[in-house]
């Protein structure tokens, strides 16, 4: 295994911030699902930050974290409303190294903080064990049309603990 990643930091989306995490979400996409989705769904998926300023809209209406390593983005994560992490992306160079972990913990607390019981994610099948790990609980199997592409994903589930009860 390669050199362990310095600590990463949370800091808050920056419009500016949109094409590093456009590129994000197309490297995550393009690298970390080839064993779930097929080269013409992934394309598909990922076509969805091609238009830069509508992406970056959809960032700017949700509680958007960035994490950085040194400054720069390496990951993401968006809370819809108080209750569904709506994207979780991490690029391919610092996957499993707890970025990931550290976006999804830190909604979870922000969630919680807000008097948020339980949350969702419809998690790609290149990620349900991350989320399972995590406590979520698969509820229904899904299919979405993107860009004319058929993908399936799974609508999971975790019960927060509330705040008191955290130690």
């Amino acid at each position: 295994m390669g050199q362990a990643l310095p600590r990463p930091a949370l800091r808050p989306f920056l419009a500016t911030d949109t094409p590093m995490l456009a590129a994000i979400f197309a490297t995550s996409i393009q690298e970390l699902t080839g064993d779930d989705y097929s080269e013409e769904q992934q394309e598909a998926w990922a076509s969805v930050a091609d238009d830069e300023a509508a992406f970056g809209k959809k960032l700017a209406s949700e509680l958007t974290l960035i994490a950085t390593v040194q400054g720069s983005p390496v990951g993401f994560a968006a809370l819809k409303g108080n209750d569904k992490i709506d994207m979780l992306y991490v690029h391919p160079s610092v996957a499993g190294q707890g970025v990931g972990a550290l976006l999804c913990d830190a909604l979870e607390k922000l969630a919680g903080g807000r008097g948020t019981k339980s949350m969702s994610v419809d998690a790609s099948d290149s990620a349900l064990e991350f989320f399972r790990k995590r406590g979520y609980v698969a509820q229904q199997r899904n299919s979405v049309t993107i860009n004319g592409e058929w993908l399936a994903n799974t609508t999971m589930k975790k019960e927060l603990e509330s705040p008191g009860a955290q130690g």
